[in-house]
């Protein structure tokens, strides 16, 4: 950390430096490391996960599968009145795209093979149905996430605090769940921009080459079947709870948390987040198996069974909003800046 003894003193005085309501018009300052980090060491000291650690071999048939099915479900759809393409579009396209969406997750950890390239190839099919370039992308900053979760200036999952002050107060955090995808789009460049790298302009030219087959042959409601189901999977959708369910602090100093009902069979069991941030190199598949070994661990924190109500709840609850998030600055202006210059983690392919 270089001149460890003065930012000591910055990090024991962080909730001193950004006074007001957590959670409320500030943020929740953390003065300490993830407690992913301290409870990995516990669970590890406690049981042996070598039988968990790995790839889940099914879910290379779970992404093909759900390509084909968008592929059909816009070919069914050609001709067919618009109230039907639009509740199919909510519904299916939301759904399946929304699961492609959490494939890209679990493939941006290397959990669909043991082998690098599959998993980047299987990331792209993953992407293929949903009608905007994401994977390279999310995968770059997805790591950063999960090394530097909270991390003021580097964890871009984090709401601005521009967010936090126009969309803090009742129909305007309905707003502000209706314009997820864009936050999500924005804050990169905003929060910590990055220049492209070869890979993610190889997932777009791909997305361009899927979308032109699929306005070729199906015209342009076949590709805002296929855009707009993945924006509909981020928005007022079951499957967009997970946005609002994972960090957002609802229960004092809780960063994290798992959420354990039916979707997790449609998510790559997603909603096992503590378990997921605890153990990044676990697939998906093994989650369950990990909180059935550990449950002195995971059955004893808040955690949720319905990711429909997290949205409610945190539309219809003062005390949350964009605010309600965990941030600490564990590292130093320089070490951020080194970090940005090699173009950050994640950059080889």
């Amino acid at each position: 950390m270089g001149k460890g003894g003065e930012a000591k003193q910055e990090r024991i005085s962080l909730k001193e430096q950004f006074p007001g309501k957590a959670g409320v018009d500030e943020f929740w300052w953390d003065d300490d490391v993830q407690v992913h980090v301290k409870r990995a060491r516990q669970v590890i000291k406690k049981h042996k996960l070598t039988n968990l650690k790995g790839c889940c071999p099914w879910t290379k048939y779970k992404v093909s599968a759900a390509a084909m099915a968008q592929l059909l479900c816009v070919e069914l759809l050609q001709g067919a009145p618009f109230w039907q393409w639009f509740v199919c579009c909510y519904m299916l396209s939301g759904l399946i795209n929304g699961s492609m969406t959490l494939a890209m997750h679990e493939l941006s950890h290397n959990l669909g093979s043991k082998s690098m390239r599959f998993n980047l190839f299987l990331g792209l099919l993953a992407n293929a149905p949903m009608g905007l370039p994401a994977f390279a992308t999310f995968k770059r900053y997805h790591i950063e996430h999960h090394k530097y979760m909270g991390e003021d200036g580097l964890d871009v999952d984090i709401p601005t605090r521009f967010e936090g002050t126009a969309f803090s107060r009742g129909l305007s955090k309905v707003f502000w769940l209706f314009l997820q995808p864009a936050w999500y789009s924005l804050r990169p460049i905003v929060i910590h921009p990055k220049q492209l790298a070869s890979f993610e302009l190889i997932n777009i030219v791909w997305i361009l080459l899927v979308d032109a087959f699929v306005f070729t042959r199906y015209g342009v409601m076949g590709l805002l079947y296929l855009a707009l189901g993945t924006i509909f999977g981020m928005q007022f959708h079951p499957m967009a709870g997970h946005f609002v369910a994972e960090h957002f602090v609802m229960s004092a100093d809780q960063e994290t948390y798992s959420y354990y009902g039916p979707l997790n069979w449609l998510t790559f069991n997603v909603g096992y987040h503590n378990e997921h941030h605890d153990f990044a190199f676990i697939s998906g598949t093994n989650l369950p198996k990990l909180r059935a070994l550990a449950p002195e661990f995971y059955d004893t924190i808040p955690h949720y069974h319905s990711w429909t109500k997290v949205l409610i709840d945190f539309v219809c609850d003062p005390s949350l909003c964009p605010f309600s998030r965990m941030k600490r600055i564990q590292t130093t202006e320089q070490e951020q800046q080194a970090l940005k210059a090699k173009g950050g983690l994640g950059t080889k392919w």
